[in-house]
This record gives structure tokens, C-alpha cells and sequence, in this order.
């Protein structure tokens, strides 16, 4: 499995079966995608800030949220619900971006798949709103893609890792300035009890045989941008 990680809450895993993009919003990988290919794009939420004129179809569900033309033949899952697309099993599940509730609320959906046996929780924009039984919906989790630096604390972000106990987390910032991705990604490192973050890597390329035993905190470099560079 070989996962790259575009920036914000944009992330690509390929797999044997399939391959996954999770929010490739075109305010992050543009209107062409530039490059990017999928079988299965994932939007946890509808983009906040859509490129206009952008040619490629809206997503379906939100109706407003523009697909990346890389990405026309691409399945779109968009909400809460189990998904089963070329024999990977998916899981969407509600949770909100912040602690507006009822006709402000902003919904926020986390996917759960299978992907090479190794199960994969993508939280997106994730804030609050998890229950006891909603994480009894995300078991075994292997790796666990997190966002810092936006709504969810990262005092909030590291309790959920404890409470999901994944092999690998990842840290998304969930912005494009880098001072303040660095700035979030440290405050996660930290509550994980490490005194400086990882080294970033290119991307991540990881088999069920090379998971680690005890949870592991991995930075990953934005395609295309230095990271970690001020």
C-alpha cells in the first residue's frame, strides 16, 4: 500500500484492489487534479472553497462540490453508509466539524476501509461528536489519518488516538501555510509525548507484515511543497 498526501486533508492510497482519494478538493489539487488518478474519491465534506468554472461533473450528492476532471471516472461516496467498490469495503460515518449543532451544523464524514488488509481511518475535518458506540464502528484501525491545526485540539486529536490505538497515525494539517502546519504538527507530536516531530518522508509505503507494534506518529511531506522548510 503507498499513500501520498496532498495537503490539508487531501490523501491518496493505492492498493492492490484499488486506489483512494480521500478529499481531493480542486482547492487543493486543482481543476485538472493534476495527475492524480483514482478508482474511489471520498469527500468528507463539501469543499469550502470551490474553484468556479471548473469543467469536471459536481459531486453528487452535495451537488456543488466540483470533481477534478483526473477524476471523472472515479466512484464519489459522499456521507454515511456502507460502500463496497472494486472488493474494498467502506464505512462512512457522521461526526461534525465543530460544536454548531441542528440547522448550523457542519456535518463532517469519517471513512473506515480495508484496504490490503490494512484498515485505514481517514477522520477528514473531524471536530467532535464521536460516541462510545461510533468508535466501536472503527475497530482494529491500523492507520489513522488525523486532522491538526483546525477545529479538533490537539489535546482532543491525541485522546482520540488513544481511544482508536492505531499502529500509525498521520498528521494532516489542515493548513496551507507552513509555519502553521508546522506550528500544529509540533502541538501533536507533543500531547503524543514526542519531543520533536519525525523527519517528513516523501509518502508512506507500508505492509500489513511492516506495521509497527506499538503506535507510531509518521509526518508526510505535501506533494509538491517543502514541508518543514520556513
Amino acid at each position: 500500500m503507498e499513500l501520498t498526501y496532498y495537503g490539508r486533508s487531501c490523501v491518496r492510497i493505492r492498493g492492490r484492489e484499488a486506489t483512494i482519494a480521500y478529499d481531493p478538493y480542486t482547492s487543493i489539487v486543482g481543476p485538472t487534479g493534476r495527475g492524480i488518478t483514482a478508482d474511489i474519491v471520498t469527500l468528507s465534506h463539501p469543499d469550502d472553497a470551490p474553484l468556479a468554472r471548473v469543467k469536471g461533473r459536481l459531486a453528487p450528492r452535495d451537488g456543488r462540490t466540483p470533481i477534478a476532471t483526473s477524476l471523472d471516472n472515479a466512484v464519489v461516496l459522499e456521507g454515511p453508509g456502507e460502500y463496497e467498490v472494486k472488493s474494498v469495503l467502506i464505512t462512512g460515518i457522521r461526526s461534525y466539524r465543530d460544536n454548531h449543532r441542528g440547522p448550523a451544523a457542519r456535518h463532517n464524514t469519517v471513512f473506515y476501509a480495508e484496504i490490503d488488509g490494512i484498515h485505514v481511518v481517514h477522520l477528514g475535518d473531524h471536530a467532535e461528536g464521536f460516541s462510545t458506540d461510533q468508535i466501536k464502528e472503527l475497530p482494529g484501525a491500523d492507520i489513522v489519518l488525523v486532522p491538526v491545526g483546525g477545529e479538533l485540539s490537539a489535546e482532543a486529536a491525541s485522546a482520540l488516538i488513544s481511544e482508536l490505538g492505531p499502529k500509525i497515525v498521520i498528521p494532516m494539517p489542515m493548513t496551507d501555510d507552513v509555519t502553521k502546519a508546522n506550528a500544529a504538527v509540533r502541538a501533536f507530536c507533543k500531547e503524543e509525548g514526542l519531543t520533536t516531530p519525525p523527519t517528513a518522508q516523501p509518502k508512506l509505503t507500508i505492509t500489513i507484515s511492516g506495521l509497527p507494534e506499538e503506535t507510531t506518529t509518521i509526518v508526510v511531506e505535501p506533494r509538491g511543497e517543502a514541508f518543514g522548510a520556513e
